[in-house]
């Protein structure tokens, strides 16, 4: 950071997925790795599971071309500092940031991320719901492991790699401080978020996850997806086959979202997003963390 103004920000989560938000419409600042994961840092930073960098579109390299689509872009970044794809809470969130600076008003509108074009439509009761695109099942076997025991699991991109494991209780997780080992390595060459899933009743199931780049959180929304559609593939349920959409709740650890799979095969994501709190980046403190 070249200035020593005080940085804005705010706190926001869903379902305690939860974020640091950088409102810089003209893409002023340069959020390197190290400054995104010292402010994602629980104890000597504000704390989050990622930062959303808040840009107008055409201000962003990344995001000129979805700029007549998106006035805003969500440049999302993990925990760790690394770049994600997307980010399904995220873009809740980042939509509620949105209305609560004026930006938007409930309804609909259209957030730019590095997965594409988003539709989002904020509820007068206050659930957000994000138009998540549709899934990709890779072919091919594969499996992964905690400790000594492993599952086979399925292949989900939703912008962003997926690795679905049916077990018989959340506990078999373990504590999720590592990334658990998958194979075969050529499947997820950069990485993947897992998901350990039980059921709990018809088209009802419960899940963690160990996301990449940010260890075990309290929800993912693009793993929450990932999760609807393994499991509409175990039931046998496939909406583009049946022309019948298929909806599923998905609780997490931080709380509960509902998942809906079109026969068009696109996807819908419904939860709750809140801001909790704002206030200013002491930007000395964040030039010294980097050093």
């Amino acid at each position: 950071m070249s200035t020593r103004t005080p940085i804005p920000f705010l706190k926001g989560h869903g379902t305690e997925n939860d974020f640091v938000i950088v409102p810089d419409p003209d893409n002023a600042l340069d959020l390197t790795p190290a400054a995104v994961a010292a402010l994602c840092d629980r104890r000597a930073g504000i704390g989050a599971d990622g930062v959303l960098h808040v840009v107008r579109s055409a201000a962003h390299p990344e995001a000129k071309g979805m700029a007549a689509d998106a006035e805003w872009f969500m440049d999302y970044r993990n925990g760790d500092g690394s770049i994600a794809e997307m980010c399904g809470n995220g873009v809740r969130v980042f939509a509620r940031y949105l209305q609560h600076a004026g930006h938007t008003t409930e309804g609909d509108l259209a957030i730019a991320t590095r997965g594409g074009v988003k539709a989002v439509h904020i509820a007068k009761e206050g659930d957000v719901t994000v138009g998540m695109g549709r899934a990709r099942l890779p072919e091919g076997d594969v499996t992964v492991s905690v400790g000594d025991r492993s599952w086979p699991a399925r292949n989900v991109n939703m912008g962003n790699p997926h690795a679905v494991a049916f077990v018989e209780d959340l506990t078999d997780a373990g504590d999720l401080l590592a990334p658990p080992p998958f194979s075969p390595p050529s499947a997820y060459p950069e990485g993947v978020n897992v998901e350990f899933v039980v059921d709990r009743g018809p088209r009802h199931v419960a899940m963690r996850v160990h996301e990449r780049g940010s260890g075990e959180t309290r929800s993912c929304g693009t793993g929450a997806c990932a999760v609807a559609v393994a499991t509409a593939r175990r039931d046998g349920a496939d909406p583009s086959a049946t022309g019948t959409p298929v909806t599923y709740t998905v609780d997490v650890p931080g709380g509960r979202l509902v998942i809906t799979e079109r026969p068009d095969g696109e996807i819908e994501m419904t939860g709750p997003a809140v801001i909790v709190a704002e206030g200013e980046i002491d930007a000395e403190w964040l030039e010294n963390a980097v050093r």
